[in-house]
């Protein structure tokens, strides 16, 4: 382990001295023309930035090669997936909070009052202490500013930190995470080409319908992407469990959501930037269309935020049902997101909001797990639950997990003392005995007499001789 850890220690320092060279090589590249942004510039911080990456990438894989097949693996893969995690999770409030302002500032713009000629709208807004002045032009102003901020980089690093996740997590352990013997009998290699290639496929459709008529349809439109997203959500439940389904749902909206940044949105801004440039007419189309795109990122975010976080709560991809659970809360964040929208734009509808809290509210009920109403015949005693805890559970929530995936109880919960049992009882109740999601995959052949045992030792009061 001493190794390792100067090994470790030596790479991050290499890594430290390398960004800082590689930071004021970037400093020293400048455009040639103070009065016009620089290709050359952006693209030279492309290439580093690339560079960066893949450095980090490579001191990743020197330090997996030397802790491989060691007690560490497990420890390196907690601490990788809760960095990754983390600047996931940053990294996509920005492009979110971004994503959600512009469509904010596109809804609130004053149109008609003291305008000039060239521009669309305008905004005034306070926040922090202090007062701003926003303006929208209808094409670009006549002189292109110097310093010009690209709202990009969020996107894309979201994306890439997911793909990484979804990799570290699911792909890495396919056998314990992705896949479920219970649900389709196919290799590790078979669920993760599934995946991959339901990605791609998604984007191709996806392009080609906002390339046809359909895409100035709204409500058609709309119609067709609610299909879809029922539609992937039945077929991954066919072949992952269920917590890897809704994420690969997740994963696949992200990706429309990027390629929508990369493909459309991105290429027309810098068609227009470079237009303004040289003095040449714009296709006002092109603008249009990456602001339609955008609009459709702005819908698929909420159904991507509950995803992301859902996998902590059985109650939804746990239930028999979870793909329609799925399809319906997407149904609902939509219709409360066109609510705000309209709102945004002073047209509320006032029916709206209740609908959608209603369909959030019916998911709810309809959820609902089915009470016990037959009660035990018998009495149950702790000392015919304790063995089931002991031998269906401890190998994952212990204090020193014997399973190969983990190296530290999940969420920190061991079931290896009475008192720790009677405690998450309530969690016990809605993990093991209502949704059946634990164990994991049902990976220890827990069985249903002894999911009913531990239902009736919980119902009875869960005493501990």
């Amino acid at each position: 382990m001493t190794a390792i850890a100067i090994t470790t220690i030596v790479l991050l320092i290499v890594f430290a001295l390398l960004a800082k060279r590689i930071g004021k090589l970037m400093n020293l590249v400048k455009p040639n023309d103070g009065n016009e942004t620089s290709e050359h510039l952006g693209l030279s911080k492309n290439y580093l930035n690339i560079g960066l990456a893949l450095l980090v990438a490579f001191l990743l894989a020197v330090v997996y090669a030397a802790i491989k097949g060691t007690p560490y693996e497990g420890h390196f893969f907690e601490w990788l997936n809760l960095f990754v995690r983390w600047f996931h999770i940053t990294i996509g409030i920005a492009w979110i909070g971004a994503s959600f302002y512009f469509v904010f500032l596109e809804n609130s713009l004053n149109r008609t009052k003291n305008l000039r000629d060239e521009l669309a709208g305008n905004l005034w807004a306070v926040h922090g202490g202090g007062f701003y002045y926003l303006e929208k032009y209808k094409v670009a102003p006549k002189k292109i500013p110097k310093e010009l901020h690209w709202f990009k980089y969020e996107a894309y690093f979201t994306w890439i930190s997911g793909i990484a996740l979804l990799f570290i997590v699911y792909y890495f352990n396919a056998g314990g995470m992705l896949l479920d013997k219970n649900i389709a009998d196919i290799s590790a290699a078979t669920g993760i080409a599934i995946g991959i290639g339901a990605m791609m496929v998604s984007w191709v459709v996806y392009a080609f319908l906002c390339k046809t008529p359909l895409v100035k349809k709204g409500i058609v439109f709309s119609l067709i992407g609610f299909l879809g997203i029922t539609f992937l959500a039945w077929f991954f439940s066919q072949y992952f469990n269920s917590r890897a389904a809704y994420i690969h749902v997740g994963a696949i909206l992200g990706t429309l959501m990027a390629g929508n940044v990369f493909f459309v949105i991105i290429p027309a801004q810098k068609a227009m930037v470079n237009a303004a440039k040289e003095g040449k007419p714009l296709n006002p189309e092109l603008g249009k269309h990456a602001g339609l795109r955008s609009l459709h990122n702005n819908y698929m975010t909420l159904p991507v935020l509950f995803i992301m976080i859902s996998n902590h709560f059985p109650s939804t991809f746990g239930h028999p049902w979870n793909w329609a659970v799925l399809a319906a809360i997407a149904l609902a964040s939509a219709v409360i997101k066109h609510y705000h929208n309209l709102t945004e734009k002073g047209e509320p509808t006032v029916w709206m909001l209740p609908v959608g809290v209603a369909m959030m509210l019916g998911v709810v009920f309809i959820t609902a797990p089915n009470v016990n109403t037959d009660g035990c015949k018998n009495e149950v005693s702790f000392t015919q639950i304790y063995p089931i805890i002991s031998e269906r559970c401890l190998s994952c929530h212990s204090s020193r997990p014997t399973d190969e995936l983990y190296s530290a109880p999940p969420n920190g919960i061991s079931y290896e003392t009475p008192d720790a049992i009677v405690n998450l009882k309530d969690k016990i109740m809605q993990r093991v005995v209502l949704t059946k999601t634990m164990p994991q995959n049902n990976k220890t052949g827990m069985t249903q007499e002894e999911r009913d045992l531990i239902q009736c030792w919980i119902e009875q009061g869960a005493v501990v001789e």
